[in-house]
């Protein structure tokens, strides 16, 4: 099979590898469909905070058919249409998961659209509901609001009940988060913190750059609010001055998918079964921006390193 291996880090290419088979609690899938995300560079580059021992496949999250069940496998069968969070091994052509990772699909949604879906839906949908207790009426800003995960926040921020200040560059990107709910726009030449505090300040932040952009969000967040760092696409990584917690009451909540996945798994199936549900109920609208094929991983790779997609880039291994 094809895969995008990394044997060194930082040094990754399409390699010919043996197909494994599951073992009793394992499931093997004919992948369709492989969403890209930001951990993916950092894994390449062994800055992840869960990076595989090398050498390692990466590509966090699949769609495809499982093919072989493993013998103590219950609850699903070859022929499956699925939906895997497998934390690595999503870049070849065929991969083996452990069967609890898998969601079986609802037969209107696409291998395309399920692979870039659990981790950017789930994410933003834990984040806002499970961890920040996000209210109808208050003021949510999402940096990078037109990224993976953002958009999804924008969206489902919107459907909570929220005001939702979209911050993004450029008026495509910012277009994009419109389309998705976002009531206020500020592109990201602008004074973040300054405009913030003009509509009145934020009560929760979904941010997802770091730098300074963390440091003007928290400025703008008002008393008693809370911050959620998802991310740090700009590469740096904030530090939180501990005393303005302090005087302005406020929490910042730290959270990984994959993490409260092992910790927490009911949680996570739960926040799943509702964001399908939702989907089924055409009450979500995933945004894939770049559809392409494996043979141009790392093209798709840059565009993420650059930021240069808007939503999901899905990585396809055949014609789907």
């Amino acid at each position: 099979m094809l895969a995008y291996h990394v044997s060194d880090i930082n040094s990754a290419k399409l390699t010919t590898l043996d197909a494994k088979s599951p073992k009793s609690d394992q499931i093997s899938v004919k992948i369709a469909a492989c969403g890209l995300n930001f951990a993916d560079l950092l894994m390449i580059k062994g800055a992840y905070q869960d990076t595989p021992e090398l050498p390692f496949t990466p590509g966090l999250e699949i769609a495809g058919v499982v093919t072989e069940i493993g013998k103590d496998t219950h609850g699903l069968q070859i022929g499956d249409r699925v939906a895997v969070f497998g934390g690595q091994d999503g870049l070849a052509e065929q991969g083996v998961f452990d069967a609890n990772r898998a969601v079986v699909l609802p037969d209107e949604m696409s291998f395309v659209e399920a692979a870039g879906f659990q981790i950017a839906y789930g994410t933003s949908l834990l984040a806002l509901d499970h961890c920040a207790r996000l209210q109808p009426g208050e003021t949510l800003l999402v940096t990078g609001a037109a990224g993976g995960v953002g958009l999804t926040a924008v969206e489902i921020g919107k459907k909570m009940g929220a005001r939702v200040i979209a911050h993004a560059r450029g008026a495509e990107k910012l277009e994009v988060a419109k389309a998705a709910g976002a009531d206020i726009l500020i592109d990201a030449s602008e004074d973040l913190r300054s405009r913030v505090k003009e509509l009145g300040g934020a009560d929760v932040v979904y941010e997802t750059i770091g730098g300074d952009v963390w440091t003007h969000a928290f400025r703008a967040t008002n008393p008693g609010g809370r911050l959620l760092p998802i991310g740090f696409a700009g590469g740096d990584v904030p530090q939180i001055p501990a005393n303005h917690l302090l005087v302005k009451n406020l929490t910042v909540i730290g959270l990984y998918f994959g993490g409260l996945l092992k910790s927490h798994p009911q949680v996570v199936q739960n926040c799943l079964s509702q964001l399908f549900t939702w989907y089924r109920e055409g009450q979500l609208k995933p945004h894939v921006s770049h559809q392409m094929p494996l043979a141009q991983v790392e093209e798709a790779l840059e565009l993420l390193r650059t930021r240069k997609s808007t939503g999901k880039i899905v990585i396809t291994m055949d014609d789907v």
